[in-house]
């Protein structure tokens, strides 16, 4: 579950008392709306299969698996289907090979996302045990799977671009930048950034 419309607000709200020119921000663009996704195995597999395409394509991608695999596409029929039968669904080889990493590591007992450690680093460590799951794909997974409060997405554009608009910066801050800047934001930092996606949507609009 993630991080409810009550955390965010009082998250941002926190953070905004430090920082005026957020302050300023949430009164121009308002309060986002939760992003929430459902906790475990789901969640992580549809995120490989939205990999480089578009939310329409990775749509009917995953329909197609699920119409061949059964709702939720179960860790054992990935394992046991073959690479042309996936491929049918449009599942690319290099997606197959992420898909079947990420099944293997289930059934193994290799991840058990219900028992994920309870430190961030910890935790993003252990997702990206899976192949195709990098680090923003695990701090996207805890932030809206799990509702944890404090993850930061540094390399994610939209937040560079977002927080270097708000903050009135010259050029758009680096990955590097970013985390140093956001340091004094812990532990709010998960809700900033829910903020900082929907403030960089309605900039760009």
């Amino acid at each position: 579950m993630g991080l409810s419309k009550e955390t965010i607000e009082a998250g941002v709200d926190a953070i905004a008392a430090l920082e005026p020119k957020l302050a300023q921000a949430v009164a121009a663009s308002g309060y986002p709306e939760p992003r929430i996704r459902p906790e475990g195995y789901e969640t992580l597999l549809r995120t490989i299969v939205g990999q480089q395409v578009s939310v329409a394509s990775a749509a009917a991608v995953w329909n197609k698996l699920e119409a061949r695999l059964g709702p939720g596409c179960p860790a054992e029929l990935v394992i046991a289907a073959d690479f042309d039968e996936l491929r049918a669904c449009g599942l690319s080889r290099q997606k197959q090979g992420y898909a079947r990493s990420l099944a293997e590591l289930i059934i193994s007992g290799g991840l058990d996302l219900n028992n994920l450690p309870t430190a961030d680093e910890e935790a993003i460590a252990l997702l990206t045990q899976v192949k195709g799951i990098g680090r923003w794909s695990a701090e996207i997974y805890l932030l809206f799977a799990q509702g944890r409060p404090d993850i930061w997405p540094a390399g994610d554009l939209a937040i560079q671009v977002g927080v270097g608009n708000f903050l009135g910066l010259p050029e758009r801050p680096s990955e590097k930048d970013i985390r140093k800047i956001a340091e004094k934001w812990s532990p709010h930092r998960g809700a900033v950034a829910i903020f900082t996606w929907h403030h960089y949507h309605v900039m760009v609009m």
